[in-house]
């Protein structure tokens, strides 16, 4: 193209538009190409190109939201709105799902734990008693019970507390395991707690020598049921008795015909006084009746098995309820059914067995008082 001076002019080139906005390439940045002299480019027509650019950038880039649009927060501490909690029961389980399920059981397990820590069993022995299977309390008792073997080997001479030489054989030793005598009875007695108490047997015992098994629980059924035993309206403990066959659940003692060996374990009855004894094992709730002294008796008895048994059943599970050992009141009284007969009926023999246990204050005193023997709590 010429202009009227003569000069060449170059013919302007779209380079690009968008909608109604063209841009214009020139020869330098910042001058327009007018006849080959250069003007500076006005302000406002910088700010437009600004804007043209700036409009074209975000027609083409997505639009991006920002939590924080203030920018007052870094990312990492910007908190996303807070959903509106649902009210009652149906909010809780919203917000803490099996939790609310989960809570309850934990609270009903707890309350179980304190109230079986609360009512377990103690040592009768040392203080404590048997469990029962009734909610009615025992006769209070201050003082522990007395074992019949003391703590510490004795060495003492009684010629009473031999056992007798002649009589049935009997097996020596046996596995320490027992059988349940099948069988139950009535509740006997009329006022007190009600205890339950199962009658075994240890295995491997050869029954014939106790005329068989049920003879045997008979012969102990009818000791305890007897007015004359614990059950008595005399005696003052308020018990009451059942025999049941089962041990679910758990009786609250067990009387146990056991082989000598067996009842000189450390665990069973001691053997810290060198004669055959029973005794009550509170820490197993269980009264172990030796077998040999039920073949053979007691030499304060003489040959009257049948009062020596009667006494040994009254006396081992007068200890179930913690009654102490006792000595003769009088000279040729009657002798309290808690003396150590086994032993002897004399108060300076009996006393003998304490004599590694000075601080026992039932222990019996030598005072030279011989009594007769006698197998009834209330005689």
């Amino acid at each position: 193209m010429v202009n009227p001076g003569g000069s060449r002019t170059r013919a302007p080139r779209r380079l690009w538009q968008s909608g109604s906005v063209t841009r214009t390439e020139h020869g330098r940045r910042g001058t327009h190409d007018n006849g080959g002299s250069a003007r500076p480019v006005r302000p406002q027509k910088v700010q437009q190109s600004q804007r043209v650019r700036r409009e074209r950038r975000t027609q083409f880039e997505p639009l991006v939201a920002s939590w924080d649009p203030h920018g007052e927060k870094p990312k990492e501490q910007r908190e996303r709105p807070k959903a509106k909690k649902k009210p009652g029961v149906g909010g809780a389980i919203a917000t803490y799902g099996w939790r609310v399920y989960a809570l309850p059981v934990l609270v009903v397990l707890t309350v179980l734990a304190f109230v079986d820590f609360g009512t377990a069993p103690t040592d009768s022995q040392a203080g404590g008693g048997p469990q029962s299977s009734s909610s009615e309390e025992p006769p209070e008792q201050l003082e522990p019970v007395v074992a019949e073997a003391p703590p510490g080997k004795i060495d003492v001479n009684i010629p009473t507390a031999e056992l007798p030489k002649t009589g049935e054989k009997y097996a020596e030793s046996g596995p320490n395991t027992f059988s349940v005598v099948r069988g139950s009875t009535g509740v006997v007695g009329t006022t007190g707690k009600l205890y339950r108490y199962t009658i075994e047997i240890e295995n491997g015992i050869d029954t014939s020598v106790v005329q068989g098994e049920d003879a045997f629980a008979r012969v102990v059924d009818g000791i305890l049921g007897s007015p004359k035993s614990w059950v008595g309206s005399k005696n003052g403990s308020g018990v009451r008795l059942q025999r049941v066959d089962s041990t679910t659940p758990a009786p609250d003692f067990r009387i146990s015909l056991t082989t000598p060996n067996t009842a000189r374990r450390p665990d069973v009855c001691n053997y810290t006084i060198q004669y055959e004894a029973s005794c009550w094992n509170s820490t197993q709730d269980r009264v172990y009746i030796n077998l040999a002294r039920w073949v053979r008796g007691a030499i304060a008895y003489g040959p009257d098995l049948g009062l020596y048994r009667t006494y040994a059943i009254n006396h081992e599970v007068g200890h179930v309820f913690r009654n102490q050992h006792r000595g003769c009141a009088e000279e040729n009284g009657v002798a309290p059914v808690m003396m150590q007969q086994s032993f002897g009926v004399a108060n300076d023999y009996v006393a003998l067995l304490n004599q590694n246990d000075p601080g026992n204050k039932n222990a019996v005193k030598a005072d030279g008082k011989t009594c007769k023997p006698n197998p009834w709590p209330n005689p």
